[in-house]
């Protein structure tokens, strides 16, 4: 048996997952908190139709072109190889495909334009315009811009380049600008993280699919892996005592503890400035929207980063 088969096994099952869900939200950390209930509405860039549609009007082909010149367009006309450091754990070949190429088709600076013209679209068809205009998508975007200025984007390439970007005037782009700054600022830490626990991207993609009982085959060809270097992987993290035959070992679960502890505190800058309160108050104003992105078709329920949304409760 392949190690990619060996580690599709449910290392987790129904009962005990669900009682363990329970009890890790009563606990979650406050970053992790936010961003599981800010993130769907950023994910409208990359999974609500206008914005591939958009990207095609100007010359992009399939879903990996228009992905990569959306997140990328902040950087400016990067190449591929600056791509892949920041965007970490995809394939190069992957990235090469779409980047530099795409910059052929417009300049970034019109990807930025477009992808912002294009999550106004989606998000007024996913919300309409009534709740665009409501009082408590003005107060959320508040919050959410004071939490996006006092983030700290030293070391975070990705959070410093949008953070330049001019700010929109709607509530509903302000809240979407803000929150696309914060979730890059929790990803320049996770990549920190990772490297510190010595963890390559192929590596880190193989505990993840363990930890969260993901199909790896899927994962896989969704960061454009072949198999021998996923097996690779497999083996090395074998050696280093943290998978076996059945999945991920005691180590390898205590290191991507570790690795989701350092994540949440190097996100937790912002949330330490806005205090305790204002995080929650946040997290109530975007439920409501983010139960209607999710209900629609603005995020991807199976998706990559094994996001679970903080949704509104009746």
């Amino acid at each position: 048996m392949s190690s990619v088969v060996l580690l599709s096994e449910r290392a987790l099952r129904g009962g005990e997952r669900e009682r363990g869900r329970v009890m890790g939200e009563r606990d979650e950390h406050r970053a992790r908190r936010v961003w599981r209930a800010l993130e769907p509405v950023h994910a409208v860039t990359y999974f609500a139709p206008e914005s591939r549609a958009a990207c095609e009007e100007l010359g992009t082909k399939g879903y990996w072109m228009s992905y990569f010149a959306l997140r990328a367009a902040p950087l400016g006309a990067a190449h591929p190889e600056l791509v892949t450091a920041l965007f970490y754990n995809f394939h190069p070949g992957l990235v090469a495909r779409s980047v530099p190429h795409v910059w052929s088709l417009a300049r970034p600076e019109r990807f930025v334009d477009v992808r912002l013209e294009a999550v106004d679209a989606a998000l007024h068809r996913l919300l309409g315009p009534e709740v665009l205009a409501a009082p408590d998508v003005a107060k959320a975007a508040v919050i959410a811009r004071d939490a996006a200025l006092a983030a700290p984007t030293a070391g975070r390439a990705l959070a410093a380049a949008n953070s330049a970007l001019p700010w929109p005037d709607a509530p509903h782009l302000v809240l979407w600008h803000a929150q696309t700054v914060l979730r890059e600022h929790r990803g320049g830490g996770h990549v920190a993280a990772l490297l510190m626990a010595g963890l390559d991207p192929v590596e880190a993609l193989v505990l993840f699919a363990a930890e969260h009982d993901m199909d790896p085959e899927w994962l896989r060809t969704r960061r454009g892996w072949s198999e021998e270097e996923w097996t690779e992987a497999v083996a090395r993290l074998t050696e280093r005592g943290l998978v076996d035959g059945a999945g991920l070992t005691a180590a390898g679960r205590a290191l991507r503890v570790e690795v989701e502890a350092h994540t949440d505190a190097a996100a937790d800058a912002p949330w330490a400035v806005l205090g305790a309160e204002r995080a929650e108050r946040l997290v109530a104003l975007a439920a409501p929207l983010v139960t209607a992105i999710v209900a629609g078709d603005g995020f991807l329920p199976a998706n990559p980063m094994g996001l679970r949304p903080l949704v509104a409760t009746s």
